[in-house]
């Protein structure tokens, strides 16, 4: 069987922390109302990442592929990294029984954690 560097590259499944290959960079802030969780995601689509929280570890996983890339084109540069990714955060203290919610905004993944009421 052959190695095809590119098709692994565009259908390559979700994290794991033994493939994740690129930690995106993160802010936390501590909100009045919970926490908020700033991901710098660009080029990641939303159907590519999972988010979890177990206790007071959130971890979001996905992938990042390129999609302009075609069989027969040969890379001059490259400093983007194309690739699965896992980013595993704690949260201070121990948040209890919380909601989350997400949304994309300009290349960044938000994430609130806010306690249920």
């Amino acid at each position: 069987m052959s190695h095809d560097p590119i098709a692994e590259l565009l259908f390559s499944e979700p994290a794991t922390p033994s493939t994740a290959n690129w930690r995106p960079r993160a802010d936390v802030y501590r909100t009045p109302g919970g926490w908020l969780v700033k991901l710098d995601l660009a080029g990641v689509r939303p159907a590519d990442v999972t988010v979890t929280l177990s206790g007071s570890s959130l971890t979001v996983s996905g992938c990042r592929r390129d999609w302009l890339l075609e069989r027969e084109w040969d890379h001059v540069q490259m400093e983007i990294a194309y690739n699965c990714f896992e980013r595993r955060l704690d949260l201070p203290g121990e948040p209890g029984s919380c909601r989350v919610s997400t949304e994309f905004r300009d290349g960044f993944l938000m994430v609130r954690v806010e306690p249920e009421r």
